[in-house]
């Protein structure tokens, strides 16, 4: 008789958070097939809901949103829910984790930002407004009292579930004493992960992955195309691991649609140049992408 095959033990964990219907099923499943198809080492996939998913793959450890993460105030803008991945027994803590947003595209092996982290008790974000991550950012902390400190997005979150409980903790804490969202690191889940965590806080360099309207969209059409000549600029670009692709003038069915040469402006007014001259090999790497996952609908039926 046959022995079953005995499946590799994890080494870490991918989260998601999800909540609502703007994402389907097939698109998470999908996220997870492209993350796995590229790791080196096995993960464990969490996903973090507010609801039943049928269809949801069968490896899926599926975790409840914890009491409080859920109300009205905390599934807008601000995206406060996902802050409960650094709730105590939701995400399980013997693994390091890398969160990323469902709208992410996975180009290599996520595996890699597990390299990131100096300490267990580091969260790693992309570095988002002007104060830099680092010794800069946690002296403006220090001077201030915490008025001022460094701010990252949080499309991509590397952490350790066991160390970061402290967030969570934080968050009821002044939810309950303030009466609400009431302080001014509170009004955003990614400012208040900086805001909390700022003794630890690290970035996720450049040449690991990026947001796409930061990296990709500038509102000078010279300054685009003199950036994308630049061969090193471009070499950056072909070893990207994951681009994000947040708000709504960029997403993949768009993309696909659009012909060489078309221009988009987002609501900040930064433009996007949708050819190689402007993105470099981004513009063969996210059709390749975008491509196969369309030819994977149309097999499926999905």
């Amino acid at each position: 008789m046959a022995q079953p095959i005995e499946q590799p033990l994890p080494t870490w964990q991918l989260v998601i958070v999800l909540w609502g219907t703007k994402y389907s099923v097939r698109e998470v499943n999908r996220l997870i097939d492209t993350v796995r198809e590229k790791a080196s080492q096995p993960f464990r996939p969490v996903l973090i809901t507010d609801r039943d998913r049928p269809g949801l793959a069968e490896d899926v450890v599926v975790k409840t949103f914890p009491e409080g993460f859920i109300k009205p105030e905390m599934i807008g803008p601000g995206c406060h829910a996902k802050l409960s991945m650094f709730e105590a027994g939701v995400v399980p803590r013997d693994l390091p984790a890398v969160y990323v947003d469902i709208d992410t595209v996975v180009l290599g092996d996520l595996a890699r930002l597990l390299s990131l982290p100096k300490t267990d008790q580091a969260v790693i974000l992309f570095q988002s407004a002007v104060i830099p991550i680092g010794k800069i950012g946690r002296f403006i902390f220090k001077i201030t009292n915490g008025r001022k400190y460094a701010r990252g997005n949080s499309s991509i979150v590397v952490y350790h579930p066991r160390e970061c409980g402290y967030i969570a903790e934080k968050w009821h804490e002044m939810f309950t004493r303030l009466g609400g969202i009431k302080a001014r690191p509170m009004i955003a889940d990614e400012r208040f992960m900086s805001w909390c965590a700022q003794e630890h806080l690290q970035r996720i360099p450049r040449d690991v992955a990026v947001k796409f309207p930061t990296e990709f969209m500038l509102p000078w059409r010279w300054l685009i195309l003199t950036r994308a000549s630049l061969p090193w600029v471009r070499r950056r670009w072909a070893g990207l691991l994951a681009v994000t692709l947040p708000g709504i003038e960029v997403k993949g069915d768009a993309l696909l649609a659009m012909e060489e040469g078309t221009e988009v402006v987002d609501k900040k007014g930064r433009r996007l140049i949708w050819s190689e001259k402007a993105i470099g090999p981004m513009k063969s790497r996210l059709l390749g992408y975008y491509r196969a996952l369309d030819a994977g609908r149309k097999e499926t039926g999905a």
